[in-house]
Parts: structure tokens; sequence; C-alpha cells
């Protein structure tokens, strides 16, 4: 591959823009002559790449495509039997497998980028296309590891392009709902977050399957592992069960941690996590034996972060994070028949005067007890994000036709980097949990870090008291691959 360039000299947009101002006194035109009623120019389009077309990435496209300011022009996907919905539905866009080589070749004809791909290869197609000055769009979880994570937050800044992370509940009003709530005193200081979540809902705490296959013809495998360690390949890892392996994801962590810690964040203004500790659930060989799968995300956790206080808290800030199915006590103010989140998920604010809770995404959010809600009345102080069901992407479109730092989005890398950083390092208690090293010949095992609070250095980005688990915080590439 060619080494890209920084930055593009000339945007398409301008490009056309300069051509139209070249020709304007010769005639000038109505858009709606032009090209009809609703009609919008070329130079109003944000042209877009998105790599990962299939799943998650094929709604992506949809819900930039809905906006009516975006124009679809390259996809891209190591899988022909995912891409094949996107390509039928945008058969004029241009069709790749590999998105180094569709940016080398095409990087002057678009100026933005969706990424939704496995966690494992979203940091080095981003920073890719923030080191052409291409606006991004990537999926949560941000990055697979913390220092990618790093990167990506410093290179949006360097790079001065907008950002956007795909967890949509950031838009919804919500997460506003709540922080209103709070801001106007409402439950007091909150000092402890419970989030939970049922899931995963694909294997977990399982062996690495040891029967090889011949991966399909329309899946590129080596461009699918990417950055990932080689391996052969395995039925059923592909489109969805990858999401259990730590080569690839981060667990039920990675997968609803961006959706259900999101309004914490946002309404305590939560930045970097000082000290972690978790609790692993076990996974039975027989009645005997504990299995041991350190490929694996296990099948359920109960992770505590501790935040520093904020300008939102006097005190730290603890927040539970529970999956599996393991939840939190349930409120003495909840009624027994009432919904605790939305069942299966949620969030629950714990203050000094009173608590709060929401469900997935910070959707319907309530007081507790519920009668509260019809005696209590905040007024609105936040703006919201016009079309809630369309809005995190509209408002992405938006902001990278306003250009860099003219309008404001509910998810940029500034905010989706920290948070995303908290629960990788939530991932770094779960993998210290059950970090095996062997004792001396006879000795059995130890478990160094089952069971320690570890203790976080921000600006090192290192655990400070169990070394062995800082090899997580930032991955070795497979050869070939490189961040930056």
């Amino acid at each position: 591959m060619s080494q890209l360039p920084e930055t593009t000299d000339t945007s398409r947009r301008n490009f056309i823009k300069q051509g139209t101002a070249a020709t304007a006194g010769i005639l000038i035109l109505p858009r709606f002559v032009l090209g009809g009623k609703g009609y919008t120019a070329p130079s109003d389009q944000l042209v877009i790449a998105c790599v990962g077309v299939g799943g998650k990435g094929e709604s992506d496209i949809a819900s930039f495509a809905k906006t009516g300011k975006a124009r679809i022009a390259y996809l891209c996907d190591v899988d022909d039997r995912r891409a094949a919905n996107s390509r039928k539905a945008f058969p004029q866009a241009s069709y790749h497998k590999d998105w180094r080589k569709l940016f080398d070749k095409e990087h002057k004809h678009f100026d933005a980028v969706s990424v939704s791909t496995p966690d494992h290869n979203h940091a080095i197609t981003t920073l890719a296309a923030m080191q052409l000055g291409k606006h991004v769009y990537v999926q949560k979880p941000l990055t697979h590891d913390i220092y990618e994570a790093r990167t990506l937050t410093e290179a949006a800044k360097r790079y001065k392009v907008v950002t956007q992370m795909g967890n949509q509940g950031g838009s919804n009003d919500g997460v506003r709902q709540l922080q209103e709530w709070y801001d106007a005193g409402t439950i007091g200081e909150v000092h402890t977050v419970y989030c939970w979540t049922d899931r995963p809902v694909w294997p977990q705490g399982i062996a690495w399957p040891t029967t090889k296959m011949t991966p399909p013809t329309e899946l590129d495998w080596d461009l699918w592992l990417g950055t990932a360690p080689q391996r052969d390949y395995v039925d059923k890892l592909v489109p969805f069960n990858w999401r259990g392996w730590w080569d690839y994801g981060t667990g039920a962590l990675g997968d609803m941690g961006c959706h259900l810690m999101e309004a914490p964040f946002k309404v305590l203004n939560l930045q970097y996590a000082n000290a972690v500790q978790a609790s692993v659930g076990s996974v039975y060989v027989d009645e005997f034996k504990r299995g041991f799968f350190p490929e694996s995300c296990p099948p359920s956790s109960h992770v505590t972060l501790t935040f520093p206080k904020t300008n939102k808290t006097q005190h730290d800030v603890t927040v539970h994070w529970m999956d599996g199915g393991i939840q939190p006590e349930r409120p003495d103010e909840l009624g027994a028949n009432e919904l605790f989140g939305d069942g299966g998920n949620g969030t629950l604010f714990i203050g000094d005067k009173g608590k709060m809770m929401a469900s997935t995404y910070g959707a319907d959010p309530r007081l507790l007890p519920l009668s509260r809600n019809q005696e209590v009345h905040v007024p609105q102080t936040l703006a919201r994000v016009p079309g809630q069901a369309n809005g995190h992407y509209g408002q992405w479109v938006e902001a990278c036709l306003a250009s860099y730092g003219k309008m404001p989005v509910s998810s940029p890398f500034e905010t989706a980097g920290p948070l995303t950083e908290a629960l990788l390092m939530a991932n770094l208690a779960v993998r210290g949990y059950d970090l095996r090293r062997p004792k001396a010949a006879g000795q059995g095992f130890d478990y160094p870090g089952r069971g320690l609070k570890l203790l976080w250095d921000n600006q090192q980005m290192r655990i400070t008291n169990l070394e062995e688990v800082n090899q997580f915080v930032k991955r070795d590439y497979r050869a070939g691959w490189k961040l930056g």
C-alpha cells in the first residue's frame, strides 16, 4: 500500500463550489430549477465511504442515506455475503474488499468514512481515514484496546475532523432528561451507579474450536483477521460470535457498555476511572473442575469502577457493571410489579436525596418512586437532537457539511474515547481476574488478579499494581498491520 497523504489538498465539495463560482457571471439558476423540488446539490451532500456494510453497517448506511444529505459512494466489506443487501440498495456505489486499496485509490473522491467492522479493526481503519482528513463515524465500542482509544481521541483533535461514535442513545431525549433532573438537584448528589445487561447472547466461556474448516469463497479470511493473530478459520465465528473472543471482540462490556454507561458519563461528567475490581462467573467442566478458557470472554461478570470527583460531584463515584444476567438489588422504591430498567438491561442512579433509572440507550427515564414523575417538574435546559430515530446520524452528517468545530455532535471522540477506555479498563480487571500463572512445579496455580483492586495511572496508561495485565492495554498487531 502506498503512503497515504495526511490531508486532502482540495476536497470534492470545495472543487464543485469553486467551479460553480467561476461560471456565476454567466448564469445563476435556482436549485429547484436545476434539480426539481427537494433537490440537494452535489456540493451540499456528504460523500461517504462505508467500511463494513453488513449487519449494523447495513443499518448505518441506510440511516445516513435517510438524511437526504449523504451519498453512499463506496462500499467495502471482506464478505460478499454480508455486503449483498447494501450493494443491492446502493447499486451506484463502487464496491471494494480491502479498505486500504479503497483509501489509496479513491481518497480524493469522498468526504467521510463510516466504520462498522468487528472491534479489532476499528482503530486502524479509523486512524487511516483521519490521516486523510476524512470525518469518521465509528460503531461502538470505539476501539478494542485502551491504547487505540487514546490514540484516536488525540488524532481527532490533531486532524480536526468531525467524529461520532455509534452509540445512538447519546442523541436521545432520555439522557438529556436525566441530566436536567440531576442538574436541578432532584436526587441530590449521586455516589453510586449500576449498569446491567442480559448480554452475552453469543457463546462465551468456552474453548476455541479444534475443527479446522475452509473459509467460504465469498469471505477473505485474511482481511477479516486484519490486526488479529493468524488463525485457521472456524465455523460460526463470522458474522456474530466473534464478540465473545478476546482476539476480536470485547464481550458484553463492549457490546452494551456504551449504550448503558453513556448516561452516567453525561449526567456526572465522568472522565477516566482510577481503579477497577472484578469478579467473574464460573464455567464448570465437571463438578470438580473450573473451566479455564483464556481466549474467551467469561459468561458473566461484576465490575466496580471508581471515578474521581468532577464538577458534578463532590466525591468519588462508584459505577457497577453487571452482565450475564446479574442485576443489582431491586430498589425499595420500585413496586413489586414495576419494571426494573427494561427488564434485561438498565441504569440506576443512587443519590443522597433520591434515585432515578433508565432503560437501554438512556431511554424511558424515570424517577423513583414512579409517583415522583407526576410531582416533579423541571424546566428543559438542554437542546434536543431533532429526529430521535435518525438524529444521531443526521447530526453527524450536518456537522460534517458544516465542517469541523461549527456544530456539536453527541458522541465525539473527545467524550467517546474516555467512555470506551472505561469499558476496556473494566475488561482489564476481567482478564486480570482469570490471569492464570503456574507456580513452581507441583504446586498448582495461583490467580494474581483475582479480587484485586487494580490501580490505574492515566497518564502512563498502566495498571500500577499488577504488571501482567498491562499486556492487554496495547495489543501486538499481526505482521503487516500498523496503527498510524
